[in-house]
């Protein structure tokens, strides 16, 4: 029998890759007939698109100062509205997004007998392994109570075993992100000159400051580099650039609403991430035949990138190595052309359709 009533729950629907991927999902179940609902625990802007006819709650503006009573009032707040609206509304299943969404769900769907289902969708080091001895206790038994824990990598789950607990579960599922569905391309000009794009949030973990040194040492004048997102590193990165004199070939663009633009106009697409969950960027570059280069960090690159035949792996933290990666590929013609080739087909492994028939044969069984 087949459910017709989907809940999803995440933090928020800000800009970010699990927030995109749940934006995407919820529009294609509902295009499918199914009623969906996405509860967002705090208040933020919307990133991305979302469907005229999925429903979206938000429970809690949470207030930026937070003493300890303030965290405990928004805690039980958090708690209760996301209680009461799935006793009211009994969804067939819930589908929770990242950790503290993970855990409110589980806790409330445990209490009323809902399915639920988890997703983990970043490495673990930032996620399960920074909890409390009581949190990770929690969390086991969510996650094992759960009917699936679902992530985009599968090094997440061998991050995850590293906990001794975590190792005893049994129904970790492995389902890839969705390639994003752009516009068609209008033809837009975006740079006036050839350009190297890198996508992602102005943060550490992402690495545009390996990217931005690597560039400084590739040495070649008739190329920039494009870095579009915003984050608490951008401060950081502009004092990078203007410390290297490269105020006239690196640009913070912020953030863009057009990317497909950039990516279809990039020479070379790079992804220097220290960290990652499984790289959505780097998969709509791929998915728009960009030739990509990309560190070899935990997670996702090595799963998305075959080194030489749809992309150019680097190992992780190895600057020098990037640097000629970039210039190898920046000046090879063909082989340029045969990455970009190659990684267009990425349209097909992880297509909207293949993901959603996944998703919807997990949540109906």
């Amino acid at each position: 029998m087949a459910v017709s009533k989907i809940y999803f729950v995440i933090n928020t629907l800000q800009r970010g890759g699990a927030e995109r991927v749940l934006s995407t999902l919820s529009n294609s179940l509902s295009s499918r007939d199914y009623q969906v609902t996405i509860v967002c625990m705090n208040q933020a802007l919307r990133g991305y698109p979302i469907a005229e006819n999925v429903k979206v709650v938000t429970l809690v503006n949470r207030s930026k100062k937070q003493n300890v009573w303030r965290r405990i009032g928004y805690g039980l707040m958090t708690g209760f509205r996301l209680f009461r609206l799935l006793l009211l509304d009994r969804p067939s299943c819930v589908i929770a997004f990242m950790t503290s969404a993970n855990l409110w769900t589980g806790l409330t769907c445990g209490v009323l007998g809902i399915p639920y289902i988890v997703s983990e969708r970043t490495t673990p080091e930032l996620t399960i392994h920074q909890l409390s001895k009581f949190h990770k206790w929690l969390s086991y038994h969510i996650y094992k109570n759960s009917k699936a824990i679902v992530i985009p990598a599968r090094g997440i789950e061998e991050a995850m075993k590293q906990e001794y607990k975590f190792r005893r579960l049994h129904n970790y599922h492995l389902i890839r992100n969705p390639v994003y569905q752009f516009k068609p391309s209008t033809g837009k000009a975006v740079h006036e000159r050839k350009f190297i794009l890198g996508i992602g949030r102005l943060s550490n973990e992402k690495g545009f400051d390996q990217l931005i040194q690597a560039f400084s040492r590739v040495e070649v004048r008739n190329i920039d580099l494009l870095i579009i997102g915003v984050g608490e590193e951008r401060s950081n990165l502009m004092a990078q650039i203007r410390q290297l004199e490269l105020e006239d070939r690196v640009f913070l663009l912020g953030a863009r609403k057009d990317v497909e633009h950039y990516y279809r106009a990039a020479t070379l697409f790079v992804c220097p991430s220290r960290n990652e969950g499984y790289p959505n960027a780097l998969v709509e570059a791929m998915s728009n035949g960009c030739a990509c280069v990309a560190m070899n960090c935990e997670f996702g690159p090595a799963e998305i990138i075959e080194h030489g035949h749809n992309g150019v792996l680097v190992p992780d933290g190895d600057l020098k190595q990037l640097t000629k990666e970039i210039f190898n590929v920046l000046f090879d013609n063909t082989y340029r052309a045969a990455l970009g080739r190659n990684a267009s087909r990425i349209k097909e492994t992880n297509a909207l359709n293949l993901i959603s028939d996944q998703w919807e044969e997990l949540i109906n069984t």
